[in-house]
């Protein structure tokens, strides 16, 4: 689930400096934290179209997905049904499918490579709500300073050298005689037909930076999402029960879940909708500025005003959601117990600035969370008192620490 960008006034928002990527979003445009103009217009179309060349809203995403999936059950497994943590091994699920589009590969869960990733990833979420980053933010021109943002930001720093690595492994490979095997090769090809063109987005430079948009964003909020998931199944086994029994009912112990099934599972669609909008994990997106002067309810919002949309305000709306501060899948079912989609469900934001991999990020929360529930049934551990449902806000707002017990079916 990238992050959400959201709808600024005039519907042509840009993002003010700043965002997930620091002083690195100072370089080039990339495509998560570009100014609104041609370079961002350029970089998300190529991202679009790339995704859906390599398989989003296809087959053969749908079916990495269950294969990732299939793994994460089987490390679930191994745990024996003691208690332990589910964050780390989430963290690598959702980054192994993201890595399999721009790299065209997974880590196994012990290469040393994915646990020095998620340990930058720790590292950065710390930076980016650190006082020095709000001081950074505040007076930019302090990184007009030789050596400083490397001195401050050393998470990004690091993050940025193992994404050249990354993309270097790529280039050595790269049969340019061949179609392009995934997005990093599709975007090379791109580089090298822009050659000479000023006017062009596509470089190198660019291209570490979509990429580590692309990878950072895709892995981090889709699987916070799914341990808040987790979290309130076993803090509401109620709820996890009735899920299990509509995944027995449509898919069966033995059979893997398909996005086909949500067709048949309206409680489960509720539930995943419900959860993501009772963490609300990016409860003021991203800083926009207007494009053009405005007046929104008697109040003049002049062109280049920085902008913070609070999209809490629209998902824990007292006027729209019968219970909006408890977690209760019944807001996504009518009577008849059949799902409805709420106008005011917009965790990926809207607008031309809104999530780009929210269909991803459908088909990740669905699969990976139908194919837990399918396999174990999820628990408090014995002695521990139930954990929180009160999220921690840093970057996101994530589920307080806690550990589970996975037992199987």
């Amino acid at each position: 689930m990238l992050p959400t960008r959201p709808h600024a006034a005039a519907g042509a928002g840009q993002p003010a400096a700043g965002g997930f990527r620091g002083p690195a979003s100072q370089l080039q445009p990339g495509v998560i934290l570009a100014r609104y103009g041609n370079a961002w217009r350029e970089q998300r179309r190529f991202s679009l179209s790339t995704l859906r060349n390599f398989g989003l809203g296809k087959k053969s995403l749908e079916q990495w997905v269950t294969e990732e999936a299939s793994c994460l059950c089987a490390t679930f497994a191994d745990q024996a049904g003691r208690p332990f943590s589910p964050k780390e091994l989430l963290n690598k699920a959702v980054s192994n499918v993201i890595a399999s589009l721009t790299f065209g590969f997974r880590f196994e869960y012990n290469d040393p490579r994915i646990v020095k990733l998620l340990d930058m990833m720790e590292d950065l979420l710390k930076e980016e709500s650190g006082l020095v980053r709000q001081v950074v933010e505040a007076v930019p021109v302090l990184l007009r300073i030789p050596g400083l943002a490397a001195k401050v930001f050393p998470g990004l720093k690091a993050f940025m050298a193992l994404i050249d690595e990354l993309i270097a492994e790529q280039k050595m490979t790269r049969d340019p005689t061949q179609p392009p095997r995934h997005l990093t090769d599709a975007f090379l090809d791109e580089v090298k037909e822009a050659k000479g063109n000023p006017e062009s987005s596509f470089s190198d430079e660019n291209l570490r930076l979509v990429v580590a948009d692309l990878f950072s964003a895709g892995m981090v909020t889709t699987s916070t999402t799914l341990a808040w998931a987790l979290l309130l199944m076993i803090l509401h086994p109620d709820v996890q029960r009735r899920v299990q029994q509509e995944i027995d009912e449509v898919i069966g112990k033995v059979r893997r879940p398909e996005m086909g099934d949500q067709a048949l599972m309206p409680f489960t669609v509720a539930v995943v909708h419900e959860v993501q909008r009772f963490a609300d994990i990016v409860p003021l997106g991203l800083p926009h500025m207007t494009t053009r002067d405005i007046e929104v309810q008697g109040f003049l919002v002049p062109k280049g005003t920085t902008l913070i949309t609070n999209l809490s305000s629209v998902l824990k709306d007292e006027t729209v959601w019968e219970k909006p501060f408890r977690f209760h899948p019944e807001h996504f079912l009518d009577a008849q117990g059949c799902f409805i989609k709420q106008e005011a469900f917009i965790p990926f934001s809207a607008g031309r600035r809104a999530c780009l991999g929210e269909p991803l990020a459908r088909m990740e929360l669905f699969l990976f969370f139908t194919s837990l529930l399918q396999h174990f049934s999820f628990s408090v551990p014995a002695g521990q008192p139930n954990p929180s449902n009160h999220g921690v806000f840093a970057f996101l707002v994530t589920a307080a620490p806690y550990q589970l017990c996975a037992v199987p079916r």
